[in-house]
């Protein structure tokens, strides 16, 4: 375990001294360390809008938190797979909140989460409703935090239709990074997702209202492409209704500039009340997302971390810590302190610069020693972030999960479960419900594990290791793999 490890057990740093003095023992002193440096394949000026934000870059997610603010509750247009509920703590998905915020509201909470968040580098407005429908709250938010943050990345989410009228207004907010939702690009298939739009005051129907959308759409998409506003596009997989189209929109994206595209699982529980859920629509396994996104490779980049965030959540993806912040436990007067967030990416600098190594060491080492009867292996990745192996097994709400073959480590998706630990204690239907989340999978690191849970995952074919402990993720998944096949497996240098 490398000693000079921030933990970052529950998004907590302690104080500015404590990153300042892990900062200094390992010689970094500015941002400017390792990690500044763009990808191979990114130009500079790219890689300085992304290299902080969660939501577009695989490598940030593991580091920075993001934060939603509920000031847009007002939507023109319905969904069959969203119902937007209100007071609902319970419930992690697109749509929900525990509590509608004004823009001032918005304003003072986003400061207190920076001053108790330092991983926090972005916010965003998802709603609930529609951002850009909603646009007087949206603008008004953005403006009261740019002014007391600057520091801060502004990004909204929208379903296009109201978009390209503010389009300009955003590059006067500096605004670059716009997620927007396109689940089809043929009408046709759009009638089978979409009741109702409402457009240019009136609600239409039918192949009317989805053609409207869709040409709206393509608009937003090509007016963000042309200023140089990056755009995440999501789609929700909807297994039987555009699953199968779900490529040509991959197609078409990538052709009109989007940096990312990002599919989704349908989400269609029945206690969740919408269209889909109530009519026994399904949504994806596992394997049949997984089978699309390898199909759409050559297409449009694929966003593969997302969590389908709730319209109010703060903190790491996987990890929602709203319920600690809301207005009732905000003080009414709060002053930003910048100190922490300043240390902690100065921090992040170097120890993304370390793992970036480490994880080019093991791939060469994989490269070096490769086995041609070596079957590719998905290993489970018990993390709380910080891109290493730093979690319990019965803490886990979710695993993340790495493919690796003879061209190295890649990360793939994550899967949700319940989680097992409740008071120090496991519940043993609970047990097998990780275990069935984690179908398919041979093997999980986790920074530790009982030896009753270890036993009911070997009794499913699932070995637990807990070896690698607080390393590097794409080391010691290299390393499980190369003494699974044969091929030396000595541990890549990590401290």
């Amino acid at each position: 375990m490398n000693a000079n490890v921030i933990s970052l057990d529950g998004l907590k740093v302690a104080s500015r001294d404590d990153l300042t003095k892990a900062i200094e023992s390992k010689g970094c002193e500015s941002s400017s360390c390792g990690s500044s440096d763009a990808p191979e394949d990114m130009d500079p000026s790219t890689w300085q809008k992304v290299k902080d934000h969660p939501c577009y870059s695989e490598e940030a997610h593991h580091y920075f938190a993001r934060m939603h603010v509920a000031v847009a509750p007002a939507c023109n247009i319905q969904c069959n797979y969203c119902n937007r509920k209100y007071d609902c703590a319970n419930e992690s998905r697109p749509g929900v909140v525990s509590e509608r915020l004004t823009p001032d509201q918005a304003a003072r909470k986003v400061i207190a989460v920076a001053n108790e968040i330092p991983q926090l580098s972005v916010l965003g407005i998802a709603g609930p409703g529609d951002s850009a429908y909603d646009w007087r709250k949206t603008k008004e938010t953005f403006k009261q935090v740019q002014a007391q943050l600057p520091d801060i990345k502004l990004c909204l989410s929208t379903n296009g239709l109201a978009l390209p009228d503010h389009v300009d207004e955003l590059l006067d907010m500096n605004i670059d990074h716009v997620t927007l939702t396109i689940n089809m690009i043929d009408p046709e298939i759009g009638t089978k997702i979409y009741p109702w739009i409402f457009w240019e005051k009136k609600r239409r129907t039918g192949l009317e209202a989805a053609q409207i959308l869709h040409e709206r759409q393509m608009q937003s998409l090509d007016m963000l492409h042309e200023r140089g506003i990056l755009v995440k596009v999501n789609s929700v997989m909807i297994p039987g209704i555009n699953d199968e189209h779900l490529l040509e929109v991959n197609r078409e994206v990538k052709k009109r500039g989007a940096f990312l595209h990002n599919i989704m699982p349908l989400i269609s529980a029945p206690e969740h009340g919408t269209v889909f859920g109530l009519e026994g629509q399904r949504g994806p396994t596992a394997a049949e997302l997984k089978k699309l996104q390898d199909a759409c490779a050559g297409g449009a980049n694929l966003m593969k971390h997302c969590r389908q965030c709730r319209a109010d959540a703060v903190g790491l993806l996987g990890e929602d810590r709203g319920q600690e912040f809301t207005m009732d436990l905000v003080p009414e007067e709060v002053t930003y302190d910048p100190s922490k967030r300043e240390a902690y990416r100065d921090w992040v600098a170097e120890e993304r610069g370390e793992r970036r190594a480490a994880a080019e060491t093991a791939k060469a080492e994989t490269q070096a020693a490769v086995n041609p009867d070596a079957e590719a292996m998905l290993i489970a990745v018990a993390t709380k972030g910080g891109g290493r192996i730093n979690q319990h097994f019965g803490h886990a709400t979710e695993f993340q999960i790495f493919e690796v073959d003879n061209d190295g480590v890649r990360f793939v998706t994550h899967r949700r479960c319940d989680n097992y630990c409740v008071g120090g204690y496991g519940e043993e239907d609970k047990l097998e419900l990780v275990i069935k989340t984690l179908e398919g999978i041979s093997t999980i690191l986790c920074a530790k594990i009982g030896d009753c849970p270890r036993e009911d995952l070997e009794k499913a074919g699932i070995e637990a290791i807990q070896d690698y402990a607080y390393e590097y993720i794409e080391t010691a998944v290299s390393a499980v793999y190369r003494a699974r096949n044969g091929l030396p497996a000595e541990e890549a240098e990590i401290a």
